[in-house]
């Protein structure tokens, strides 16, 4: 098993089948052809700017009968009741990345409006399967395991809010720092209001 990231961040207690590399997917593999069984690529929005070169390379890489997974959510926050009303926190989080996945040519909603399927099949994937999921924000939901999940969703974005968004925020959009903290201000407050029953689609 290899993983593969831009930045040498991985734990080292790993298993002794387990090995991670420093590498750039965007660029040509060093893999040769039909080395693996199975790829998996995870949360990497925001991240590539040419998605079919990608998955080819996937591709040329797989063996015959090899499988692609990509897992990745949309930004924009739903909600089936209506209960998240139109302009709020939620929907300005999802403006300021959707414009600085424009100024940087690697977008940020790869999941929406069919984006993977189209770019998998644009760079010749066949039987092209997708499998819908709905992460909630927070402890809304009545099934108690989706409660769980609900809660420890929050609980992640609520600590992860300023490294998503800081760098985009001022380097990519030009910000002043006390409006990015105003921004994870609001969202904070959408966080933590229980008349919300948001959910990210996966």
């Amino acid at each position: 098993m290899i993983g593969t990231d831009l930045s040498p961040i991985q734990p080292p207690w790993v298993p002794p089948n387990c090995k991670f590399e420093l590498d750039n997917c965007e660029l040509e593999w060093t893999y040769p052809d039909n080395t693996f069984d199975y790829i998996h690529i995870r949360c990497m929005l925001g991240s590539i700017k040419d998605w079919v070169k990608v998955y080819r390379e996937c591709m040329r890489c797989l063996k015959p009968g090899g499988w692609l997974e990509h897992l990745d959510y949309s930004v924009i926050l739903q909600s089936d009741d209506g209960s998240v009303p139109a302009g709020s926190a939620y929907d300005e989080w999802n403006a300021v990345f959707k414009e600085a996945g424009e100024k940087l040519g690697q977008t940020f909603n790869v999941t929406d409006n069919n984006g993977l399927v189209r770019r998998m099949e644009e760079a010749g994937f066949a039987d092209v399967q997708t499998h819908y999921f709905k992460l909630p924000i927070g402890g809304w939901p009545a099934d108690p395991v989706l409660k769980e999940v609900g809660i420890f969703s929050k609980i992640s974005n609520e600590q992860g809010l300023e490294g998503f968004a800081l760098y985009v925020c001022t380097n990519i959009l030009g910000w002043g720092y006390s409006e990015v903290q105003m921004l994870l201000l609001r969202m904070r407050q959408a966080l933590n209001n229980k008349s919300y029953h948001g959910y990210y689609p996966w």
